[in-house]
C-alpha cells in the first residue's frame, strides 16, 4: 500500500515542459485541421493520433513516477530514456509534423518570420546539415554513449537543470535519428532507401554494445545507485543488469523491426507502370481558414453564457465596486488603528502582496479587470451628483509626463520609506486616492484622473498590452455605416468612453479602462471583448485611437521605460546583493539618508541605465544601417516591454503564493477585536500556498517575455530596414533584451525579502 501511495504521489508535472508539449499539440492540431481539409488522403487521422501520443509518451516519460524513480533505480531510468529516445521521437516522426506545424502557427508568425528565415539559403544549409544521415546517426550515438559515462551520468542525478538537459538531448537527438527513417512528407531521403538498414543495423551494435556491458558488469558502475534506499530485494548491481537488459531487449527490437520493414519494402516488386496512385491536389499549406467579410470570428467574453450578461450589465459592476470599496474602508480603518507592523495589518498584507498579485493574474486571463472593479471611480461617479465637472483639463497637462513623473516617485518612496510595512501611510495613501480621483474629476470632464494622473492605472495600461483580449469592435463595415458614433459620444441613456477612445480606431489596450461604457452605449451591439493574441501590436507601430503612434510620444515612451525598468529595480531592491550594495553605497557616501541612497539607486536604474543602453544600441543601428535611421530608441524601446511585464509577473505572482496564507490570522485577530469570536480560540495558522515548482513558472514567465521581446524587435527592425540587413540593424538590442532576459532570472534566482510575512 504504501508503494502505490508512493507511485500515485510521484507525478510531478513540471510547468515549462508540460507548457512546451501543450503549445506543440494545440499547433499540430491546427495545422492537421487545415491540411486534412485540402489533402486527406495525405494527412489522416493516423497521423494525429501518433503525433498526440508522442508528446503524451514524452510527457509521461518527464511527469510520471518514472522520473521519481529513476533517481533510485536505474532500470527505471532505462525505461525512461527508451520512451525518450526511440518510442516518443518514433510517435512524432510519424506525424509527419513539419507541415502541420507550421500551417498551424500564426499567419502573421509564418509570414514574416518563418517564411522569411526558412527561406534564407544560412537555414536551408543548417537544416541540410542537420538531417543528413550520418550527423543525425552521430548525434544518437554521441547522446547514447556521452550521457551514460559515469561523470556526466552522476551530474544528472544530482543536478536536476543536468537531467532536464539530459531529457533535451535524448529527444533532440532521437528526433534527429528517426528522421531518415521515416522520412516525414514532404521531406526527400538524401540516401537510397536500402541504406536504412545498416543505418538502423550499425545504431543497434552500439545499442547491444552498452547493454552487454550493463548486464554482465559485477560493480556498481554509478556510485549513487549503491547509496540510495533499495526497493525490496533488488540490490544495487541486479538493478544494473536489469537495465542492461531492458536495453538489450527492447532496445534492440526497436532497431531491428523497422529493419525488417525497410529490408521487406525493399524487396517487394514495385507496382506496374499504370498503378500509380492518384496524384494529391491542393498540397499547399494553408494557414489560416476563410473568414466571413469583416466578421471578427475571435472569442467574445460577452457572449458567453452568464459571464457575459453579468459584464455587460452596469449593476453587476456597480456591485464589484461596492465590494472593492467596502475593503478599501477596512484597510483605511485597519490602517490607521490596528498594529502597526505590515504582516499583521490588512494594509500591509491586502494592497502589497494579494492585490498586486491578483491584478497581474487578471490581466493575463482576461484584461484590465482591477479599472472595471475601481472603487475610486464610484466614489467619483457618486460626486459627480453635487460637482459640477465641467472644465477641460489643462492642456499643458494632456500627456503622460504626470502619471510617469508619480510612478517613479511611487516606486522610489516604497522602498525608501518601506511602505510596505507602514500601514498607517498606506491607510493614508487609499484615501488621498480617492480624494484625487474626487476633485481631478469632480472638476473636470472625462476620466481626466485615469487618463492623465493615476500611477496604478498607467501600470495596468502598460500590463494589459500583453492580455488575451480587448475590448474593440466586431464588425468594422458596421461602424463605417454608423452616424451617430454613441460608443464615444454616448447617449440619453449611457455615456461614452471617458477616455475618447474611439473604437473603430482602437489598436490596442492602451488607455483603456474596461469600464465597457462603449458596451452599453452602441445602439448596433457590435462592441465585445474579444479575443486577440497578446503583444500583437508590438513592433509595427500602429496608429491608435487617442494615443496616435507610440513612436510619436515621448512621454508614452518614457512611461515604457520606466515601467521596463521599474519591474527590475522593484524586484532588485528586495534581494540580498542589491540591498547591501545600497547599504555599503549609503555609508560610503558619509552615512546618507536611505531614501536619499534609494534615490541614487532609482534614479541609475530608471533614467541613467536606460538612457545609456538606448543612446549605444540606436548609434549601432545607425552605424550598420544601409538606410537613414530615425531615431531608433522611439521604435525599438516598446520591444523590451514585455521583459519587464514578465518580470513584474514573476515577482507579484511569487509574493502571492508566498503570502496567500497571511490575511486570515488578520482576520481572526479583527474578528477577536470585534468580540466576533472568543479570545481563547487558538491561532489559525494556514499553510502558504508557495510550491517548489513556482521558481519554474516564474522562469517560464521571463522565457515568454523574451519571445514577445525578440519577436516585436524582429518586427520593429524589419520595418524600419526592409531586407537582408534588417538583422544587423536589430540585433544591438536584441543583444540588450538578452541581457535584461538574463539579470531578470538572476534576479528571480536570488534570495527575496519575505515581506508581509511574519517571521517564524
Amino acid at each position: 500500500m504504501e508503494v502505490s501511495n508512493a507511485v500515485l504521489e510521484s507525478w510531478t508535472i513540471r510547468p515549462e515542459p508540460t507548457f512546451l508539449l501543450a503549445v506543440a499539440g494545440v499547433i499540430y492540431w491546427r495545422g492537421w485541421l487545415s491540411l486534412r481539409r485540402l489533402t486527406p488522403a495525405r494527412f489522416g487521422g493516423w497521423q494525429l493520433v501518433s503525433f498526440l501520443g508522442g508528446l503524451l509518451t514524452a510527457f509521461v516519460a518527464i511527469s510520471s513516477p518514472i522520473d521519481a524513480f529513476g533517481n533510485l533505480l536505474l532500470s527505471v531510468h532505462m525505461v525512461q530514456h527508451l520512451l525518450l529516445m526511440m518510442i516518443a521521437p518514433a510517435l512524432i516522426q510519424l506525424g509527419a509534423p513539419y507541415l502541420p506545424l507550421l500551417s498551424g502557427l500564426p499567419r502573421w508568425f509564418t509570414r514574416d518570420i518563418a517564411g522569411p528565415v526558412l527561406q534564407t539559403g544560412a537555414a536551408k544549409r543548417l537544416g541540410g546539415f542537420f538531417t543528413h544521415p550520418v550527423v543525425c546517426w552521430l548525434a544518437y550515438v554521441g547522446a547514447t554513449l556521452g550521457w551514460h559515462v559515469p561523470f556526466f551520468y552522476e551530474l544528472t542525478l544530482h543536478s536536476s537543470r543536468w537531467h532536464e538537459l539530459e531529457h533535451a538531448c535524448f529527444l533532440g537527438a532521437g528526433l534527429l535519428f528517426w528522421f531518415p527513417i521515416i522520412q516525414p512528407w514532404p521531406s526527400r531521403s538524401k540516401w537510397p532507401r536500402w541504406a536504412s538498414i545498416p543505418y538502423l543495423l550499425l545504431a543497434d551494435v552500439q545499442n547491444t554494445a552498452l547493454a552487454a556491458f550493463l548486464s554482465f558488469y559485477d560493480q556498481v558502475l554509478y556510485p549513487s545507485y549503491g547509496q540510495v534506499p533499495r526497493l525490496g530485494s533488488l540490490g544495487a548491481v541486479a538493478d544494473q543488469n536489469l537495465a542492461g537488459s531492458i536495453m538489450w531487449v527492447p532496445g534492440s527490437l526497436v532497431f531491428l523491426l523497422p529493419a525488417g520493414v525497410i529490408a521487406f519494402q525493399f524487396l517487394t516488386p514495385k507496382r506496374p507502370v499504370g498503378q500509380t496512385s492518384a496524384p494529391s491536389r491542393g498540397l499547399a499549406p494553408r494557414f489560416t481558414a476563410t473568414h466571413p467579410a469583416g466578421r471578427s470570428r475571435a472569442m467574445d467574453l460577452l457572449r458567453l453564457p452568464y459571464l457575459g450578461p453579468a459584464l455587460r450589465s452596469l449593476a453587476f459592476r456597480r456591485s464589484v465596486q461596492t465590494c472593492m470599496l467596502c475593503l478599501a474602508a477596512l484597510i483605511i480603518v485597519d490602517g490607521l488603528r490596528g498594529p502597526q507592523t505590515g504582516a499583521t495589518n490588512l494594509a500591509g498584507v491586502l494592497p502589497w502582496v494579494h492585490w498586486r498579485g491578483l491584478t497581474v493574474l487578471a490581466l493575463l486571463v482576461m484584461g484590465n479587470f482591477f479599472c472595471y472593479a475601481c472603487p475610486f471611480t464610484w466614489v467619483r461617479d457618486l460626486g459627480r451628483r453635487w460637482l459640477p465637472a465641467n472644465r477641460s483639463w489643462p492642456k499643458a497637462l494632456r500627456s503622460k509626463w504626470l502619471a510617469a513623473t508619480l510612478v517613479g516617485l511611487y516606486l522610489w518612496a516604497y522602498e525608501a520609506f518601506s511602505l510596505w510595512n507602514s500601514p498607517c501611510v498606506t491607510a493614508w495613501i487609499v484615501v488621498g486616492y480617492f480624494g484625487g480621483a474626487l476633485l481631478v474629476d469632480g472638476f473636470f470632464r472625462g476620466a481626466s484622473f485615469c487618463k492623465y494622473v493615476c500611477p496604478i492605472g498607467q501600470f495596468h495600461f502598460f500590463q494589459s498590452w500583453f492580455s488575451p483580449f480587448e475590448v474593440k469592435v466586431r464588425t468594422p463595415e458596421v461602424c463605417r455605416s454608423c452616424v451617430t458614433h454613441d460608443c464615444i459620444r454616448g447617449n440619453a441613456d449611457q455615456r461614452g468612453c471617458e477616455l475618447s477612445l474611439f473604437q473603430p480606431r482602437k489598436q490596442s489596450n492602451q488607455d483603456c479602462t474596461f469600464c465597457l461604457d462603449c458596451v452599453r452605449a452602441c445602439p448596433h451591439d457590435n462592441v465585445g471583448v474579444l479575443a486577440v493574441k497578446p503583444a500583437a501590436g508590438l513592433g509595427f507601430d500602429l496608429p491608435t485611437s487617442s494615443v496616435g503612434r507610440l513612436s510619436n510620444r515621448t512621454d508614452l515612451l518614457a512611461l515604457t521605460v520606466l515601467l521596463t525598468f521599474g519591474a527590475y529595480a522593484a524586484a532588485a531592491g528586495m534581494v540580498v546583493p542589491v540591498a547591501v550594495w545600497i547599504k555599503r553605497t549609503q555609508l560610503q557616501l558619509g552615512f546618507l539618508p536611505y531614501p536619499v541612497a534609494c534615490a541614487f539607486f532609482y534614479l541609475l536604474i530608471l533614467i541613467v541605465v536606460p538612457a545609456l543602453l538606448s543612446a549605444l544600441c540606436g548609434w549601432l543601428s545607425r552605424r550598420v544601417s544601409p538606410v537613414s535611421l530615425p531615431p531608433p530608441w522611439r521604435h525599438f524601446i516598446p520591444g523590451l516591454a514585455p521583459l519587464g511585464a514578465g518580470l513584474w509577473i514573476a515577482h507579484f505572482t511569487f509574493h502571492l503564493f508566498a503570502g496567500s496564507h497571511t490575511p486570515v490570522p488578520i482576520l481572526q485577530r479583527l474578528l477577536m477585536d470585534l468580540h466576533w469570536l472568543p479570545a481563547s480560540l487558538p491561532l489559525w495558522a494556514p499553510r502558504s500556498w508557495a510550491f517548489p515548482e513556482l521558481l519554474d513558472g516564474e522562469i517560464l514567465v521571463m522565457d515568454v517575455a523574451l519571445l514577445l521581446s525578440l519577436l516585436a524587435l524582429w518586427r520593429t527592425a524589419r520595418r524600419l530596414v526592409p531586407g537582408g540587413k534588417a538583422l544587423r540593424v536589430g540585433l544591438p538590442w536584441i543583444m540588450l533584451a538578452v541581457l535584461m532576459y538574463l539579470a531578470g532570472v538572476w534576479i528571480v534566482f536570488q534570495p527575496m525579502q519575505m515581506r508581509g510575512i511574519m517571521a517564524p
